[in-house]
């Protein structure tokens, strides 16, 4: 997705115990936010933002993180979200 810059970790390429963790720590210390209309979890650290998409542990395959520059919020603020196409 070039027009939303993010990089993400891949839980089968990584220790099980952490990603779950992780996973964990997300969805109970994050805040609400939304991309678009979908509300999603985020959590903060530094200058990256962390999230999955909403799906029961076992079945998360992917966390997902970019910039804080670059979250829906951000973009949404600045005026520089990409049009949709579909």
């Amino acid at each position: 997705m070039p027009e939303w810059p993010h990089e993400y970790i891949v839980r089968k390429r990584v220790d099980e115990n952490l990603f779950v963790r992780l996973v964990h720590h997300i969805r109970g210390h994050g805040y609400e936010g939304r991309f678009y209309r979908k509300p999603i979890t985020y959590w903060g650290f530094g200058e990256l933002v962390y999230w999955t998409m909403g799906a029961p542990i076992e079945e998360t395959t992917i966390i997902n993180r970019c910039k804080k520059e670059d979250t829906y919020e951000a973009r949404l603020l600045k005026g520089t979200l990409p049009e949709r196409t579909h």
